[in-house]
């Protein structure tokens, strides 16, 4: 990736006097390694800032320096005009600084409401909680931000969902005397509904005057909230872009100096060697499905929420029951509801949430890549520890996944290098067939553009590829194939030259279809 040449200036550097905050020629080293290069950039009072980059350009790291935990080398932030040197978390806190973190904490043994005011608790007599007090606090909170029905004031914090969770941090960094509200990936682990709830406060916090800084790799959110896009690319600022008039394309350019069409790997590899033939399967989700992938070929799999895309997916890796039909790999029929089985026949999947379903978040990236070939690491009932490192160095370094060492946490990736992990794991396997399941949601542009190589060299290995995706640019741009289903039927098929979005449209939305029936159930 080519490097940005320098850090362009903000439209509206900040001036003296300026509502909202900022940082000037802010540039930060750790060692050798400089994470930010001579930034000067604006968060006005009463704006959204969304701020976009790859993993590792330098977002996290503004991000701690502004909240007091990293010093920067050089530079300084300023709030309202003034030049600020934060020494501590505690400080920008007490500055009127938040920041709403990606990974939420919470104090597991205390209910939520004293979450929220840990540091402020209301007290009576002396040193006794005013449990009163804090429940009327935080019932009123909860009614003001719009989370009311969603959080119990009385749950523990070990209780919660990672929604929940998520929720708690907002409302712990809204009270009090708020000025400028950093927001770090919220949306991750939310509910459409709450994601709403969420995008109404940020609209009401900005039009209150406060300074809103939104991170995101998300393309549409961006797009929903952002009055200002600013992109960092290698340390440095890319530049700043007015949300209402600039495209995707645009941003992407800034982001990794190349255009969105320009990251799809095309090649015409597949031949005519039908590697899964699919014929009538049926599940609670699905109907009548029939399906073949030849070796080398990408079909894509598309479609709305709720066609059965997923299901379609875990029924032919064996994880949901199937009711009829078959299923042959390379002229072998399949038994079903076998997942191992389907496994030793050639037949991968990595599945929708990567992170509930394929990882081991807190074991190594070793452990994660050896999982589905132990049998041939081991000699008699032992794994060869030797062989199991060499081969999660190999494809750890064939998918070029950013990490310190092989035996470092899986919950300590990025997104796209957890997305890596869990292609690795298959890679290691040689499968026949690899069904990816929304390989590149919540992943950065970059990751994007690596994993999408990752598909066009397994194609020409001649891996058989099933891609199922709701971004249809990206539907577009890697399938040789496009089959797309709604209400667990497929509706249609497409080859390149004929795949539109358009066309994708119409017929992930025909209307003459009825939902899929439960077998057994009454027509």
């Amino acid at each position: 990736m080519s490097r940005a040449r320098s850090s362009s200036p903000d439209p509206r550097p900040p001036t003296e006097g300026a509502g909202g905050a900022g940082v000037q020629g802010l540039t930060k080293r750790f060692g050798a390694v400089q994470a930010l290069g001579g930034v000067t950039l604006e968060f006005p009072a009463g704006q959204v800032t969304a701020l976009m980059g790859e993993n590792g350009a330098g977002k996290s790291t503004l991000l701690k320096i502004l909240t007091g935990d990293h010093q920067p080398t050089e530079g300084h932030v300023t709030l309202d005009g003034t030049r600020l040197a934060l020494a501590s978390p505690a400080e920008a806190r007490a500055a009127g600084i938040r920041i709403i973190p990606q990974e939420p904490e919470i104090i597991p043994h205390v209910s939520v409401a004293e979450n929220v005011y840990a540091g402020s608790l209301p007290r009576k007599a002396g040193r006794l909680l005013d449990h009163a007090e804090l429940r009327r606090r935080v019932t009123a909170d909860l009614e003001r931000l719009g989370f009311a029905g969603v959080l119990d004031p009385d749950l523990l914090g070990s209780q919660l969902t990672p929604a929940q969770r998520q929720l708690v941090e907002i409302m712990r960094a809204v009270t009090g005397e708020a000025r400028v509200i950093a927001f770090d990936e919220p949306t991750s682990s939310l509910s459409e509904h709450e994601v709403e709830a969420l995008f109404n406060l940020i609209r009401r916090l900005r039009d209150q005057g406060i300074a809103i800084i939104y991170v995101s790799h998300r393309m549409k959110e961006i797009f929903q909230l952002a009055d200002r896009i600013a992109v960092l690319r290698d340390g440095a600022l890319a530049g700043v872009q007015d949300a209402h008039t600039t495209t995707e394309g645009a941003l992407v350019r800034l982001m990794v100096g190349r255009d969105l069409s320009a990251m799809f790997v095309r090649q015409d590899v597949a031949t005519d060697r039908v590697v899964l033939d699919v014929q009538g399967v049926t599940t609670d989700a699905v109907r009548g499905i029939n399906l073949q992938i030849r070796a080398g070929e990408v079909v894509a799999l598309a479609g709305l929420i709720g066609a059965g895309r997923s299901e379609l997916a875990l029924a032919l890796a064996g994880d949901l029951p199937i009711h009829s039909g078959t299923i042959t790999l390379n002229g072998v029929k399949l038994r079903t509801g076998r997942p191992g089985e389907v496994i030793r026949a050639g037949l991968g999947l990595a599945p929708e949430e990567r992170k509930a379903q394929a990882l081991l978040l807190h074991r190594t990236i070793r452990d994660n890549t050896s999982l589905v070939v132990l049998e041939r690491l081991r000699r008699l009932r032992f794994v060869r520890r030797g062989a199991e490192r060499q081969l999660a160095q190999e494809y750890t370094d064939r998918l070029r996944v950013r990490t310190p060492s092989i035996e470092h946490e899986v919950r300590k990736l990025s997104g796209g290098n957890q997305q890596k992990v869990v292609l690795a794991r298959w890679l290691a396997r040689k499968p026949k067939v690899l069904i990816l399941d929304e390989p590149t949601r919540g992943i950065d542009v970059g990751a994007k553009a690596e994993i999408y190589q990752i598909i066009a060299d397994l194609a020409k290995e001649g891996v058989a590829l099933l891609v199922i995706s709701s971004e249809l640019p990206e539907v577009l741009g890697l399938a040789d194939r496009v089959v797309v289903m709604q209400n667990g039927r497929i509706t249609g098929e497409l080859d390149r030259a004929e795949a539109s979005e358009e066309a994708i449209l119409a017929l992930a939305m025909a209307d003459d279809l009825a939902p899929v029936p439960t077998p057994g159930a009454n027509p």
